[in-house]
């Protein structure tokens, strides 16, 4: 996953301002943090501090001159890339100003967030590969610069009369013992793939009375043997009659400049970070695959790849552990496949694998089942042993596409199934699998309307203080009825949520329905209990959090001693400092703070310990472990001495059994959860578990 990139907003209507703010908050996938800036001077001086990534400017600023305005900027930061935002009457202006460097401007009335969003990133991508060029540029004519060309001179005999200090460093030849040989012995050419001798340039200058060059690959043999690549011109030499006395050859080492060209058309080609090829010209390749494949009447396979449980490692343990981690799943995938195919990283954590030459389908699963297993194998990352799987969706040509746009969207689709069918494993595309995208597109859109037509419900369950047996606090869940299906659980829709960029609304409708129903139920005289609620990632991260946070607090007046949000291990470790930071503002409001899933992330018991938190949840998968084997009872144990040696709580979920009970009691936890004391159940009927505060389990 890349890094958020900055966006400094430029404009002195704050009407405007605020609803371009808006766009950024509902800005999908596009991963930018805004600044804003009321001025050109305020501009200035906030680029001077923290450079932006990309500038957002109003070519229509009070007391500015729209180019004045750009060429300001450009002073503070000459390179940083510009989108302009003009009236729709001024788009001329907007035309000159993108004269004066900026990379493209949008119509103020006529921008959606998602046209926004677009214009920015390409506004970025833009501007890095004008600087890969212009660099590439500089490098090259700086080498050749210090390079200096070699000149050779000869009679019209072909006997060399003339070498530069170029030519004699090139050649290994001197001045003085050059002179008078013929050509052909201080100056030997060849072509690189025959290793025939080139014919001597110089002679047919001179027969031809014209100029020329040398072959387009050509090699020079220095005297010691060393080869390099050398382009030229060769021109004869006239006398003040016109009649051919000799010729020159100008030449210059060309081995730099073709790596260089090499480079950039290896960039262009290829996964700067993995040295894969990329999605260009693995596009390339399969189009060229295909059309080999139909004229022999041959068959190929994609094998489209998703890494499971990459984003946990990039966000538990940060973005360079991330792209070292994906380095080394691209070399052991590299290692699955033969010399005439392809592996390509398609960006963030998919590969596409292209199969030639296939005899039947079956090959394809025997490759998709080498690289699973290659793929699982653990990876040493920065003394971290890192483990992750794959889901591969496979398509054959021809049966499942003729064109490789096809041929990859089926791949896309079966790798879908796949992590569906439970991860670390292949499918093969099938026909229906379409049908299943598009009930996934479809449900995508029906979540839009979920919130409008009332279709989300929470239910509510229990959470057992484990001395006394009562209830002391309830976590809020998430439901949802379908209009026209029955209940949807949260693990198939809240992935589609979030590929939607639905979770921010969702996630704040459950927080201001807990918050109220809480505080209904201490309206109505029940006994007061905390109130757990669960925070995502996307909500966490997202500027107006805490504003949305304490903004359902005081609407619906509760109290936020009763309100605990959980957080799971990979959020608060994935910016330390922020974590810290919102976690105190919470910690002085009141508000409760727990890590949920405790066990299950990469966390730092120093980072833990320096966090404001309140309590710990150990997740269900070792609750549930602790009776079958006396290692998995003394992982819980360490986890409850952690707890207490940080001073928190300590809650289990997932209990189910009167034996985990039992054994949690005896180490000390607090509280816990599952359905050994109930189920989730509605808000009415959580209310009359309330009512009659009933011990749920026989406590002694």
């Amino acid at each position: 996953m890349q890094a958020a990139k900055s966006v400094l907003l430029i404009e002195d209507n704050l009407v405007y301002a605020q609803s371009i703010c808006d766009m950024f908050n509902n800005q999908g996938p596009y991963p930018f943090l805004l600044v804003h800036a009321a001025s050109i001077n305020a501009a200035q001086t906030q680029l001077a501090v923290c450079p932006a990534d990309v500038v957002l400017l109003d070519l229509g600023l009070a007391n500015s001159h729209g180019l004045e305005a750009v060429r300001k900027v450009r002073t503070v930061t000459p390179r940083v890339a510009i989108v302009l935002l003009v009236e729709s009457e001024n788009e001329s202006s907007a035309i000159k100003a993108m004269q004066e460097g900026a990379q493209d401007y949008l119509v103020k009335d006529q921008i959606k967030p998602r046209e926004l969003m677009r214009a920015l990133r390409n506004a970025i991508e833009r501007k890095f590969i004008e600087e890969s060029l212009f660099q590439a540029k500089e490098r090259a004519e700086v080498t050749l610069d210090c390079i200096g060309d070699a000149v050779i001179c000869t009679d019209l005999a072909g006997n060399i009369s003339f070498l530069n200090p170029a030519a004699e460093t090139m050649t290994g030849w001197s001045l003085q013992e050059s002179v008078g040989l013929p050509l052909a012995e201080a100056f030997r050419i060849m072509d690189p793939d025959t290793r025939a001798i080139t014919p001597n340039p110089m002679a047919m200058a001179v027969e031809q009375d014209r100029i020329g060059s040398l072959p387009a690959n050509c090699v020079l043999i220095r005297r010691d043997q060393h080869e390099c690549f050398i382009e030229d011109s060769v021109a004869p030499i006239h006398d003040r009659d016109g009649v051919v006395t000799g010729s020159v050859l100008i030449f210059r080492d060309a081995s730099v400049p073709r790596a260089l060209a090499a480079q950039i058309v290896h960039l262009a080609e290829h996964d700067s970070l993995t040295g894969l090829s990329n999605r260009t010209l693995l596009n390339d390749r399969l189009s060229q695959a295909i059309a080999y494949a139909a004229r022999h009447n041959g068959q190929l396979a994609v094998l489209f790849m998703d890494l499971d449980g990459f984003k946990h490692v990039n966000d538990s343990l940060g973005h360079p552990t991330g792209d070292k981690l994906l380095q080394s799943v691209a070399k052991q995938i590299e290692g699955c496949v033969r010399t005439p195919d392809t592996v390509s990283r398609q960006g963030g954590d998919e590969f596409l694998v292209l199969l030639q030459d296939l005899q039947k389908p079956d090959d394809a699963a025997i490759a998709a089942i080498r690289v699973l297993k290659a793929v699982a194998k653990p990876h040493l990352v920065d003394s971290h042993d890192l483990s992750v799987t794959a889901s591969i969706g496979v398509s054959v040509y021809p049966e499942d596409g003729v064109t490789a746009a096809i041929l990859i969207k089926n791949a896309d689709t079966a790798m879908y199934q796949a992590k569906e069918s439970g991860r670390n494993t292949y499918r093969f595309f099938k026909p229906e699998m379409n049908v299943r995208a598009v009930k996934r597109r479809s449900l995508g859109e029906d979540l839009r309307h979920a919130l409008e037509q009332d279709e989300f419900s929470l239910h509510y369950q229990p959470k057992i203080n484990l001395q006394s047996g009562a209830i002391c606090g309830v976590e809020a869940l998430i439901r949802w009825k379908h209009r026209r299906r029955a209940f949807i659980p949260p693990f198939q829709f809240i992935p589609i949520a979030e590929d939607f960029g639905l979770i921010l609304p969702i996630g704040a409708w459950v927080l201001s329905e807990a918050c109220s129903q809480s505080k209904a139920w201490v309206n109505a005289g029940l006994p007061p209990i905390t109130m757990a609620v669960n925070v995502s990632t996307i909500q966490f991260q997202n500027d107006g959090f805490l504003d949305c946070l304490f903004a359902i607090l005081s609407e619906t007046s509760m109290d936020p001693m009763s309100l605990e949000l959980e957080f799971t291990e990979s959020i608060l470790m994935r910016n330390a400092g922020l974590a810290a930071s919102v976690l105190q503002t919470l910690k002085d409001c009141g508000v409760r703070v727990a890590i949920d899933d405790f066990g299950t992330g990469f966390s730092s018991l120093n980072y833990l310990r320096k966090f404001p938190l309140d309590a710990l949840k150990i997740d269900r998968s070792f609750v549930s472990e602790i009776t079958r084997g006396a290692e998995d009872a003394a992982l819980v144990t360490a986890m409850i001495n952690i707890a207490r040696s940080l001073k928190l709580q300590v809650i289990a979920e997932g209990v189910e059994t009167p034996e985990q009970l039992a054994f949690l009691k005896a180490e000390g936890c607090d509280e816990a959860q599952g359905y050994l004391f109930g189920r989730p159940v509605p808000a009415n009927q959580f209310a009359r578990l309330l009512e009659h505060q009933m011990t749920m389990v026989d406590f002694q």
